[in-house]
């Protein structure tokens, strides 16, 4: 019964829609507003918005390469901590192919910066680890669009294998940089999780290009007095691409009787400007930039800003994907990966100096530590800056020893005691001061009253 009054209901108003229509010709006159009804709609109910439009768009790759190009820059380190201490690796392989040359035709620099623009653009940064039995050989970064997958659609116990042309790999063998995932196979990209702002920003791009190829002439109409032959109509068409065409002939001749009128420019003509500046500023919300990092007119600030809670976010997840990845079983929990974000301030000589020297002074890095660092030659100072005026504890044996005054004192063989000693020492002391000033005090008040 339903349908039938449904299908009724959309008889009738096809029948009325049909003999309004019959009843108001068209008069040939033409409504802007539909038009810009029309054209709001198309591009509203146009094609998503994919990767490779989203890069043509300033800001989108303005912010994507900026951060792309300061973590390949940052070199990764491979510490190991034995129980004593932790001690830096700099001789094992995994470092030498994640800093310099991976075994694959990118470099290292060349494959950190493809992992972020797909970390960011696409559904995952990924890499084959290629081991021979307990080392690794080279790391080989594969494009995010040649990766598949099959899983088990278990929604507790998660699995499954990665696919490339057609040959399958289990997870382990892959290094997986992956932005907001829930399932540890793939990530969402930017794109994919903000399509409306992406897609509104991209037509705003078109539109400007189109006032751009119309040499940024005005739209409007031509009125007629009287009615033109075909011909005529012909030859101003012709004319009017041409205007509009960005070519040469920028001149248009009018005859008798024809009359060219102005349309009014849109809401959207009238804040392109102001709409791009906005837009701009939301697209460097969505990668935690600061807008004036791409202007070049960033503050000390905005730098740090930018490496806290833009760099050191990918370079945590990436951290996490090498410990994952590069480590056998036996040596996760006493190796680890780490972004030496020293290389950050080497830019700035004046910032670096001024650590290092606060570093020397304060005793946790030397001279030749620090040069080392700075790739210059050390100078074999087997010994440790002191100030005198420092007091040195040792916490194993307990054991206080003042440079100073040269002398040791462990806290386990009375040095407590001796140290209350001295307070009830003090203390005494104190008080027959005390009862000295008060006898004194006495004596000068009897003698003064003697004299008077």
């Amino acid at each position: 019964m339903m349908v039938i009054l449904l299908y009724k209901r959309y008889r009738r108003d096809n029948e009325r829609g049909f003999f309004r229509k019959r009843a108001d010709p068209d008069d040939g006159t033409l409504d802007e507003s539909k038009i810009d009804n029309q054209l709001l709609t198309a591009w509203l109910n146009g094609e998503p918005i994919d990767r490779d439009k989203a890069m043509n768009i300033p800001t989108v790759a303005g912010c994507v390469q900026k951060i792309a190009d300061t973590i390949a820059n940052i070199p990764i380190c491979l510490y190991k901590y034995d129980g004593e201490g932790i001690k830096e690796l700099k001789e094992d392989k995994r470092v030498f192919l994640l800093n310099n040359e991976t075994g694959d035709t990118l470099d290292s620099n060349q494959f950190k910066r493809a992992m972020v623009h797909d970390y960011y653009m696409g559904k995952g940064g990924y890499a084959y680890v290629r081991w021979s039995r307990s080392r690794v050989r080279s790391i080989h970064y594969v494009e995010e669009k040649n990766v598949s997958f099959m899983s088990n659609n278990d929604p507790i116990f998660k699995d499954f294998t990665i696919h490339v042309n057609g040959k399958g790999y289990y997870p382990h063998q892959f290094i997986m940089l992956l932005r907001n995932t829930k399932d540890g196979m793939q990530g969402k990209s930017l794109v994919t999780q903000n399509q409306k702002l992406f897609g509104t920003v991209y037509e705003a791009l078109l539109f400007e290009n189109y006032l751009v190829a119309s040499g940024g002439n005005k739209k409007g109409f031509i009125r007629a007095t009287k009615k033109l032959a075909q011909e005529a109509i012909d030859k101003l068409k012709e004319a009017w691409r041409n205007l509009y065409g960005n070519n040469k002939e920028n001149v248009v001749v009018l005859n008798d009787g024809l009359e060219f009128q102005e349309a009014s420019s849109t809401s959207v003509e009238l804040q392109l400007n102001e709409n791009k500046k906005t837009n701009a500023d939301e697209m460097c919300k969505l990668f935690d930039v600061p807008p004036s990092i791409l202007s070049g007119k960033m503050t000390e600030a905005d730098e740090k800003a930018f490496i806290k809670y833009c760099v050191n976010n990918v370079l945590a997840a990436l951290e996490t994907a090498l410990n994952k990845s590069l480590l056998l079983e036996k040596e996760k929990g006493s190796y680890f990966f780490t972004a030496d974000t020293s290389e950050l301030t080497k830019g700035d000589i004046d910032k670096r100096y001024s650590a290092y020297e606060k570093a020397i002074k304060n005793g946790w890095l030397q001279i030749d530590e620090v040069r080392t660092k700075e790739n210059m030659e050390p100078l074999d100072l087997d010994f440790i800056k002191l100030g005198l005026q420092d007091v040195l504890y040792d916490p194993s044996t307990k054991t206080i020893y003042t440079p100073n005054t040269d002398k040791a004192t462990k806290l386990t063989e009375g040095g407590e005691k001796e140290g209350e000693s001295n307070l009830e020492n003090k203390a005494s002391s104190l008080t027959d001061t005390s009862t000295q000033l008060e006898e004194t005090a006495g004596q000068s008040g009897i003698e003064t009253a003697k004299n008077s």
